[in-house]
């Protein structure tokens, strides 16, 4: 019987994490026919052991050799799949109360969509808003550098890109639908490509959203189907992080944006590591331990300009092997990484 939705998870050094997924995928997953299609980037943790020993037979297991990062892994899994839909989902998730079955149902009430996404919460149970963004503007980059996103994250004006003041606790039109929970139709995936595996990590469902809307789609997301996701759970250098954010972000504004526009963009980003930098020099004489923290992070990103700012050349290699494959990012991060940071 041919699936009509393939479940693709792409697991690193992940593996309590990934296990405690695909239970929560087949207890929750009852009345829509799946498989599910597991590509592990080369863990060390044992996670493609532990996969294998508990859900032998029931999940397809890919056990790359090298760490593909999350662009390139996901589209060789998408390979092998054979569902009608295929749903991206991060191993650092879980299902709640039918969700996956739920939004299948709201893509096929939706089909115009063609992309589709569901409500994130933390661990605790409180709203994690990184399930979808708005498109970066040259009026989004102003209010990221000069911190106006950053002090008034609730207001729709000033926190844009983050849809400041909803709680996405309705059905919408999004232009990014985040890639830690992201249903789409296999053949609107195949006539795209898939990802762009130019984009390592980070960045990759914001252009594939952009680039699908040109060919008609319109994501959407449902606040019924409901997902856990803790976020970040295979970075450890929030530093790097936030480069490879930044770097995802410029790719994108020089994808999307009018030739004339992009550099005014990129230098909008590196204006906002520089106001925060700034900001954490001036409080630093009434609280070192914040400052410094803002420093290790944004400053970091100031001073690493360099790495991320620049127009990566032709034929230039990407990333190290090592560099981990994404699983998430953490509401601060996100901030930063709006759209297309972000699983």
């Amino acid at each position: 019987m041919t699936p009509a939705l393939s479940i693709i998870i792409v697991s690193y050094n992940t593996r309590e994490m990934t296990l405690e997924c695909l239970r929560s995928v087949f207890r929750e997953t009852l009345s829509t026919p799946f498989e599910v299609i597991v590509l592990d980037n080369d863990s060390s943790d044992g996670s493609a052991d532990g996969i294998e020993s508990e859900f032998a037979g029931r999940v397809a297991l890919i056990r790359s050799k090298d760490n593909l990062g999350f662009a390139r892994a996901n589209n060789v899994a998408a390979e092998r799949a054979r569902g009608e839909y295929l749903l991206l989902l991060n191993p650092d998730t879980v299902v709640l109360d039918s969700a996956i079955d739920k939004l299948v149902a709201f893509a096929r009430s939706r089909p115009e969509a063609g992309i589709w996404g569901g409500r994130t919460l933390f661990g605790d149970r409180t709203l994690n808003p990184t399930s979808c963004w708005r498109r970066q503007t040259l009026w989004s980059l102003l209010c990221h550098a000069t911190g106006a996103s950053a002090l008034f994250r609730r207001s729709g004006l000033l926190n844009p890109e983050g849809m400041g003041g909803w709680a996405r606790d309705s059905e919408r039109e999004v232009d990014i639908v985040t890639g830690c929970f992201f249903l789409i139709e296999r053949a609107l995936w195949e006539r795209l490509g898939g990802f762009d595996p130019a984009f390592f990590m980070y960045g990759e469902e914001a252009d594939l959203c952009l680039r699908a809307r040109r060919f008609g789609a319109r994501p959407r997301v449902t606040p019924r189907a409901e997902i856990i996701h803790y976020g970040g759970a295979s970075e450890r250098v929030k530093a790097d992080k936030l480069v490879r954010l930044l770097r995802a972000k410029a790719m994108l504004i020089r994808r999307h944006w009018p030739a004339w526009k992009a550099p005014i963009g990129v230098r909008l980003l590196a204006a906002g590591c520089l106001s925060r930098t700034c900001a954490a020099w001036c409080v630093r004489p009434f609280d070192r331990a914040a400052s410094d923290r803002v420093l290790g992070y944004w400053g970091a990103g100031w001073s690493r300009r360099k790495e991320w700012m620049e127009e990566p050349q032709p034929g230039a290699s990407g990333p190290q092997s090592d560099s981990p494959a994404r699983t998430g990012a953490t509401a601060d991060d996100r901030s930063v990484s709006t759209p297309g940071g972000t699983r």
